[in-house]
């Protein structure tokens, strides 16, 4: 007698010859070598990028089970055992990749036995006893697998409605994916791969799939996973639900109604009334078709689709929120929403004032005294609360031919002040985050100082006291580049913010979340005397190395995704057919990637020599360099040995330096210094573990010097600086290392982190109730001051 494993069922599953839709069987033993081979190492981190391939093993992993049900439950076993061994030898650093390629195939998998179900629930809540972020992931994933346990196929289905739009009464949930790519690093070819992959992604057999071809894989997962092989024949099922067309429809909504009412039962009893209706449907779908008694076969795998993605070149007209808002209104779900007058105006005509690219905006004279028994007695009176896109479009046309001839047109007046709910929705996300890390605390990394030195990282929704708004649109924002879009991002999401606090819109109704795929411009030859110089600025991609170093799982997905995009667009050939890889990482990692990593938005007023030109407000994320240009030219060894001459005298210009010192024990330290330097970098992300602290570290081009008996330090770690010229010369000042924000003649700088502007809403609206200036009061102690950029990752941040 044999031996078998207990996941071994492909003889009730899948014939182990391939059939139609399915492919070969993957033994065991393979499927092991695959795990191993994705997992990652202790020294991957320490190995050139482009030598990690860990992420095409990894979706070469999943491509081998996606087309065969045995094949996918046999990984969901390997896996369990796997994860298991990893729990008893202690070896956390393969715990969160095992996890998240194990729901990843259990969402996909046709079929899942109970008792599977059981060990990996049992799995998962054993994680709630492991520190942050262990204990995090396996919270979200425990109430994902008890919920799929008693409603199976529910994950799938849901997943596949938001994802794809399809309109339904049940679940009103949407999603979208938005890829941003830098017109910098993504030249004209390699922009055209990228797009191409993405359409690719959306066809199947040479043809786009249609809102028919995605009910009737919901319905034909939902019914298999629900019933089984020993109760289902999904060969016959898929068969019948093809031969339907547009009838079809009915049963879709009948399935998903299904499922969602044993949701509001909150997954009481045995199963048994899911498992009677489904097997109803499931006669009544096959019978309508097909004369032959039912019988058991083999299952039909239905691979998850891509969700819907857009691409868009980030340049300078493109407007991201905009982009949203057309996205807002376009969707089927926008008229369960009530948008006022005052928002579809401001939507459409009206360029928000805070933006320095914002086109001219011309006052005109008002005649209008704001009373309604002024009007006109034929003037109308009856605002339009929804408009489609058709009605805005017309709309649009008759004000413009009603501005031309010059005919009053009364319109939503603009709302000066935020409403108290308005102000709440804008608070919301920082009430959360503040709550769930324990007053600003550190996301679990210790530290009396959390929100200064500690940075924040895990999701904290889950675990908030204060109840969050459903918002029923999420927009996944994937940006791809260096570290000059993540600027421009920081950029746009502080005015937006600034924008939502002046005129509430976008904040109700749609979940923000922000993505990144760090890519390089490709390296061309230059001159020795040019690489030293492009040498001396710096990585590119500082937070992607950031993020890559304390989430592994990031590191063998999406960095190495950015190193070998380029290596992609050069052997692929135009107009031959190929399977998808880019657009599928990215679903991969807007799926499964929800732990995200807090990095402060800082922002610096530029004040210049010239009393004629105005300070400029900026922000930046990851990078300030300021250089005197009269010293840009003199070498390191020159100021070296110019140094030695003078006895210690640095050579460049004086500078003033104010700044707060941060320590480690939260004793802040205000000082300030004069010193002499040819110019300066600052930094707000760490360069390795032993510095990951969550501050600006200024660091001078010149080495440590003794000035009017004060040491200058080689790293200033600040929380807040003001430089400023003591002479009459300027410096230059660079953000994020992007040559499109150089600001020139400049004689100060001073930078501090960003105020949420939900918070200065609740300060102000406090102030003007005489509740005090200088102390917290009501939910401002619950909030944190700071806005920050959150970036979504697998895992966090992992001690």
């Amino acid at each position: 007698m044999t031996n078998k494993a207990p996941w071994d069922n492909s003889s009730s599953l899948c014939s182990m010859e391939p059939t139609a839709g399915c492919s070969p069987t993957v033994p065991e033993p393979e499927l092991y070598r695959s795990i191993q081979a994705v997992l990652p190492k202790e020294t991957d981190h320490k190995v050139a990028p482009d030598c990690l391939n860990k992420g095409m093993l990894r979706w070469t992993l999943h491509k081998k089970v996606q087309n065969n049900p045995a094949n996918s439950l046999s990984l969901v076993w390997v896996l369990i055992k796997e994860l298991e061994k990893a729990e008893r030898w202690d070896s956390r650093k393969y715990i969160i990749p095992l996890l998240h390629t194990l729901m990843y195939a259990i969402i996909q998998t046709a079929y899942i036995p109970d008792e599977l179900y059981k060990r990996v629930y049992d799995f998962c809540k054993r994680l709630l006893t492991f520190p942050h972020p262990y204990c995090t992931v396996g919270l979200s994933y425990t109430r994902q697998i008890k919920t799929e346990r008693f409603i199976p196929g529910l994950m799938y289905q849901r997943m596949v409605i938001a994802e794809q739009k399809l309109r339904n009464e049940h679940y009103p949930f949407q999603e979208r994916v938005f890829v941003l790519a830098d017109p910098e690093v993504f030249t004209d070819p390699l922009a055209q791969v990228l797009l191409g992959d993405i359409e690719a992604s959306a066809s199947a057999s040479g043809g786009f799939l249609s809102p028919l071809d995605h009910m009737r894989t919901v319905v034909q997962h939902s019914i298999q996973a629900g019933l089984g092989a020993e109760q289902c024949h999904g060969m016959k099922l898929a068969q019948a639900l093809k031969d339907m067309g547009h009838d079809v429809e009915p049963y879709f909504q009948e399935v998903l109604a299904t499922l969602e009412q044993s949701v509001e039962e909150g997954g009481r009893g045995d199963g048994g009334t899911l498992r009677s209706r489904l097997q109803q449907l499931y006669s009544e779908i096959v019978t309508d078709t097909d004369s032959e008694p039912l019988s058991k076969g083999p299952l039909y795998d239905c691979p998850l689709p891509n969700p819907e993605m857009s691409f868009h070149l980030w340049t300078e007209e493109l407007d991201i929120w905009r982009e949203l808002a057309k996205w807002f209104r376009s969707s089927s779900m926008s008229d369960q929403f009530s948008l006022s007058p005052e928002q579809e105006d401001f939507e459409l005509d009206e360029s928000p004032d805070l933006m320095p690219s914002d086109k001219t905006r011309f006052s005109v004279m008002s005649n209008d005294s704001g009373i309604e028994r002024d009007l006109p007695p034929t003037a109308d009176q009856s605002p339009v609360s929804t408009l489609d896109a058709a009605s805005l479009s017309a709309s649009w046309e008759q004000c413009k031919s009603e501005q031309e001839s010059s005919k009053l047109s009364r319109r939503g007046g603009i709302k000066m002040k935020p409403s108290v709910k308005d102000s709440m929705a804008l608070m919301q996300d920082t009430l959360e985050d503040h709550a769930s890390l324990g007053g600003g605390g550190s996301g679990g990394r210790g530290g009396r100082r959390g929100a200064t030195l500690q940075r924040r990282a895990g999701s904290s929704a889950m675990q908030s006291p204060f109840p969050k708004q459903q918002r029923h649109l999420t927009a996944r924002i994937v940006v791809m580049g260096d570290d000059r879009v993540l600027g421009r991002l920081a950029k746009a999401y502080y005015f937006f913010r600034k924008r939502e606090a002046r005129r509430l819109f976008l904040t109700m109704k749609v979940n923000l979340q922000f993505y990144y795929i760090p890519v390089c411009r490709a390296p061309t030859p230059i001159s020795p005397v040019r690489e030293s110089v492009h040498l001396s600025k710096g990585k590119p991609c500082t937070l992607g190395s950031y993020l890559s170093m304390v989430d592994p799982w990031y590191n063998c997905n999406i960095k190495s995704l950015g190193c070998m995009i380029p290596k992609l667009a050069k052997m692929m050939n135009p107009g031959t057919p190929k399977d998808p890889f880019v657009s599928d990482v990215i679903s991969y990692y807007v799926r499964t990637g929800q732990q995200p990593v807090y990095f402060t938005i800082y922002f610096v007023k530029i004040t210049f020599t010239s009393m004629t030109k105005d300070p400029v407000e900026e922000v930046f994320l990851t990078h300030l360099e300021m250089e005197f240009p009269e010293f840009k030219q003199i070498s390191a060894s020159v100021r070296e040995k110019q140094k030695q001459k003078s006895s210690g005298e640095a050579c460049g210009a004086v500078v003033s330096m104010n700044y707060k010192k941060v320590t480690l024990s939260g004793r802040d330290v205000d000082k300030g210094i004069s010193v002499r330097m040819s110019g300066a970098q600052i930094s707000a992300i760490p360069s390795n573990e032993t510095e990951d602290l969550n501050c600006l570290t200024l660091t001078l081009n010149e080495s440590p010097t003794k000035s009017k008996n004060n040491t200058v330090e080689s790293k200033i770690r600040t929380s807040n600086i003001k430089i400023r010229s003591l002479e009459s010369r300027s410096f230059t000042v660079t953000l994020d290392r992007d040559c499109r924000r150089i600001y020139r003649d400049v004689q100060s700088i001073e930078i501090f982190p960003c105020l949420d502007p939900g918070y200065c809403v609740q300060k102000t609206m406090r102030s003007k109730l005489n509740l005090g200036e200088d102390k917290d009061a009501g939910l401002t102690k619950y909030m944190s001051k700071g806005l920050p950029l959150p970036i979504n990752t697998f895992a966090g941040i992992i001690n």
